[in-house]
């Protein structure tokens, strides 16, 4: 194991997110209690001034650093969280100050690798780091970051997505996803498990893993897309071509297209696509249905097209998704027999893909895994 000490900034202004802040210090801490050696994080807190910062909680926090301190500094790790306003209309907005945008791109400069944590992904695409990539950031701003920055691929599925040397983290909580990934990256996944057991959660979860549900994304401003929506949701199973939607909304199809776009920012086929993976995953978590059942009743057809719209989704297969994210070992099939085998692709190599502990606590546990 390597015994560098490794500094880590974190990026202080008002309002900042209190649990982008708290939460991966923490993970970072553990990590000493789980190694023998003097070895792992030292985490400073960075901000314009010494004067206590308040953040979006309420709670105000003292910085170690200043900006212009840590610039002189060898940073290896630059984290930078968010902050968002909600107007009153409760629809969320990521916000960027552009003296703290700044501040991050010298800091970066300097530094080997740069993280940010949910909403902090608009900081780094406003200080330009990312563009030409691929990025993630909190699912309710997703569309902000794509509108703001055409520069950066924006998937709001992913929990986090590295590039390179640039990391992005999805909402809140998967700050600690992100920063286990970090110490896996860094000290190997078998201390990375050590930190993750300390924590009761899982080493990962799957890249493949939403971070959102279609019936949670933002309501629409129209309800022509509303009733469209519960019709989708109400009929999964039924052809829903573009030509059957735009029939039932009263509209062309070249308008239901650009309906969608402006009100959803996808397709009429992508956003049935993932109300169809979205209820085949419910399936696969609380039934035995088998993968031909599955597919039927949720409108793929074939177990072939189920596949390819997981892995197009989802980055996993449906036989992988459901040994992660089962509600428990004795739940029946619809008919009331047991699950029979899924018939599906075997992988090239035999082994899954992604190996991905999760944080559904009802999920299968990996070897070594326990309640701490």
């Amino acid at each position: 194991m390597s015994t560098v000490e490794r500094l880590v900034v974190i990026v202080l202004f008002e309002g900042v997110d209190l649990l982008d802040v708290t939460g991966p210090p923490e993970v970072f801490a553990l990590l000493r209690r789980e190694t023998d050696d003097e070895t792992g994080y030292t985490v400073l807190l960075a901000a314009e001034t010494l004067d206590p910062v308040t953040t979006s909680a309420g709670v105000r926090i003292l910085p170690d650093t200043t900006f212009e301190e840590a610039a002189t500094r060898s940073i290896d790790t630059l984290l930078v969280p968010g902050s968002v306003e909600v107007d009153d209309r409760r629809r969320v907005h990521a916000l960027t100050d552009p003296t703290v945008v700044d501040r991050v791109r010298t800091l970066a400069a300097r530094t080997r690798r740069v993280t940010s944590v949910c909403v902090g992904a608009h900081i780094l695409a406003a200080a330009g780091l990312l563009d030409g990539k691929r990025a993630t950031t909190h699912w309710s701003t997703a569309q902000q970051l794509a509108a703001d920055h055409p520069a950066v691929e924006v998937d709001a599925d992913p929990i986090f997505i590295r590039q390179g040397d640039v990391w992005t983290g999805a909402g809140i909580s998967a700050c600690l996803d992100l920063s286990l990934a970090l110490v896996a990256d860094d000290f190997g996944e078998t201390v990375a498990l050590r930190v993750a057991r300390q924590l009761v959660m899982y080493l990962k979860r799957p890249s493949g893993q939403s971070q959102f549900s279609v019936p949670l994304e933002p309501l629409s401003t129209t309800r022509r897309i509303e009733d469209l929506r519960h019709h989708i949701m109400g009929n999964v199973g039924a052809p829903l071509t573009v030509a059957d939607l735009a029939a039932y909304a009263h509209v062309g199809e070249r308008q239901l297209t650009r309906i969608f776009k402006a009100e959803l920012g996808t397709t009429p086929s992508a956003y049935v696509e993932s109300v169809r993976v979205e209820r085949a995953r419910n399936q696969l978590e609380s039934t035995d249905a088998t993968l031909e059942r599955i597919a039927s009743t949720c409108g793929f057809g074939t177990t072939d097209t189920l596949i390819r719209a997981f892995r197009r989704k989802l980055d996993t297969t449906p036989t992988e998704y459901r040994q992660r994210f089962r509600s428990g070992p004795d739940v029946l099939s619809p008919r009331g027999g047991r699950r029979g085998k899924d018939r599906e692709p075997s992988h090239q190599n035999g082994s899954p893909r992604a190996r991905a502990p999760l944080t559904r606590s009802s999920g299968p546990r990996p070897e070594g895994w326990s309640s701490g």
